[in-house]
């Protein structure tokens, strides 16, 4: 913290104020602060530390399942007993162990589900997922009791690279064209006043991180050993390894190979392992990454990065579709019907996005039902008779929407666990939809009605980014306004 500090220039500073207005009026990077937040509140607490870690553990199924088999593990097999519940495991493993799983997990799963609107926001994103594998794979190999730990941290060595990318992307290109390739940090110092690193750390810092994982943030260079070397050392040295083996494995090449055989052969004293041995980790680690990334190369062949290309080119059509249509909303507002502009809304999202089918659901309150009353799409018009539901409250996803007055994006219509969310005449009429959204249509509170879209198999991996969510919320707001203005004047009527 204090070399952050004692190196701050009036440009550093200026750098650092940009970004934290930025993070204010953009809003937090995918799910980092929040997550952050709640679990370094349960490890900092007093008499119910315990109590508030395991409180946060079970909140989260994915994570209950890993907090669990990780007490379980080898690792922990001299307690001779099986661990059964998260209580349990936190006696064994520690508020602290568990903060950094939980940390880590939490990290891994916002950046792998983020969808950021600049593609080289998602590489670096995806880059920080992969130094975290990479971690966790020497970590292992390295037999340290907290390999959690190593994998947060080395996830952090990539931080400031990813809030350049995501909130100024501008400064970003600037870098760019002012470095080499791969020369980003030593052009940030002049352009930004501060290194990447030193923004990694003091974003770091002005979250409340941990002591040990803002040390562990630190680049250092390979070598033998010193005298005082010490665990948050190790912990820079293999978050240091880790995020250079990322970078050098994005490519999927013989020279990306041939870099992390150096690195490996290079750190190799530092962390404490022989060379063969690290290379194999990370080849374990470059395995389970061509799994779960979505746009590395080496996620990628050449026919489904093909694919994906023409995705997006799609994608950016779709956008051009949305941001035209909601133009033509804002123009024919002043005197369009409400059923003119849902007419209208739902033309342009189903063009823009591509939907397999579009409907607009309308609220009758003297009925005390919601119904379709326009569609777009396959056997859309035919299956409007079986789209009525009783507008008293259930527990479904359409009712959480209407009462949160949020769109809801569902990326997985099929998953068996979501399945108690789905109501019953949408398993009747729509089952064949893969993913679909709900845009909903409320004045003053009260919901009037909703715009639904899907898509089928033909699109099996559907993502809404920000843009799209912002158009869409534009769009609603346009519909909402003509229907409140109908209200007012209805209202008038009555009254005279």
């Amino acid at each position: 913290m204090n070399q952050t500090k004692l190196e701050r220039s009036p440009k550093a500073d200026a750098t650092l104020a940009l970004l934290w207005e930025r993070i204010r009026r953009r809003g937090d990077m995918p799910g980092f602060t929040r997550a952050i937040n709640a679990i370094l509140a349960s490890m900092r607490g007093e008499d119910e530390r315990d109590f508030s870690m395991a409180e946060t553990v079970l909140s989260d199924p994915v994570l209950t399942q890993k907090v669990l088999r990780l007490a379980n593990s080898g690792m922990y097999s001299a307690f001779g007993q099986r661990v059964n519940t998260v209580s349990k495991a936190i006696l064994v493993l520690g508020t602290e162990a568990i903060g950094h799983l939980a940390l880590g997990l939490k990290l891994i799963e916002e950046l792998s589900k983020s969808t950021p609107d600049s593609l080289q926001a998602h590489i670096e994103m995806e880059k920080a997922v992969l130094a975290g594998m990479v971690a966790h794979q020497i970590a292992a190999q390295a037999n340290t009791r907290d390999p959690e730990e190593a994998v947060v941290c080395s996830i952090l060595h990539s931080l400031g690279r990813m809030m350049v990318t995501f909130y100024l992307p501008e400064q970003w290109m600037l870098l760019q064209s002012a470095g080499s390739a791969g020369g980003e940090d030593e052009a940030a110092r002049v352009q930004l006043g501060l290194s990447l690193e030193q923004i990694g750390r003091a974003t770091a810092e002005h979250w409340g991180l941990p002591r040990n994982l803002i040390a562990g943030m630190r680049r250092v260079e390979p070598g033998e050993r010193g005298e005082d070397f010490g665990h948050d050392d190790w912990l820079a040295a293999l978050g240091t390894m880790s995020s250079q083996c990322a970078d050098s494995l994005w490519h999927n090449d013989e020279a990306g190979l041939e870099q992390v055989r150096e690195l490996a052969a290079g750190f190799a004293p530092l962390i404490g392992i022989t060379p063969d041995s690290i290379v194999g980790a990370i080849e374990k680690a470059r395995v389970e990454a061509a799994a779960d990334l979505s746009i590395a190369p080496l996620a990628n062949p050449p026919e489904k990065r093909a694919r994906a290309a023409a995705a997006t080119r799609m994608r950016e059509a779709g956008n051009k579709i949305l941001m035209s249509g909601v133009a033509d909303m804002r123009d024919a507002a002043a005197s369009a019907s409400p059923g003119q502009m849902m007419s209208m809304a739902i033309e342009t999202a189903y063009h823009g996005l591509s939907f397999t089918r579009a409907f607009g659901f309308l609220r009758s309150r003297r009925e005390g039902r919601y119904s379709a009353r326009i569609g777009l799409g396959d056997h859309a018009k035919a299956l409007l008779p079986k789209l009525v539901f009783e507008d008293a409250y259930e527990p479904n996803v359409f009712f959480a929407s209407l009462g949160s007055d949020r769109v809801i994006f569902i990326e997985n219509a099929r998953d068996p666990k979501f399945s108690s969310k789905l109501p019953d005449w949408w398993k009747a009429a729509l089952s064949d939809a893969r993913c679909f959204v709900i845009i909903p249509l409320c004045t003053h509170g009260e919901p009037v009605g909703f715009i639904y879209g899907e898509w089928d198999d033909r699109f099996p991996s559907v993502y809404l980014n920000q843009t799209e969510f912002s158009l869409l919320n534009d769009l609603r707001g346009l519909v909402v306004k003509t229907v409140e203005r109908r209200q007012q004047v209805e209202a008038l009527t009555t009254r005279a």
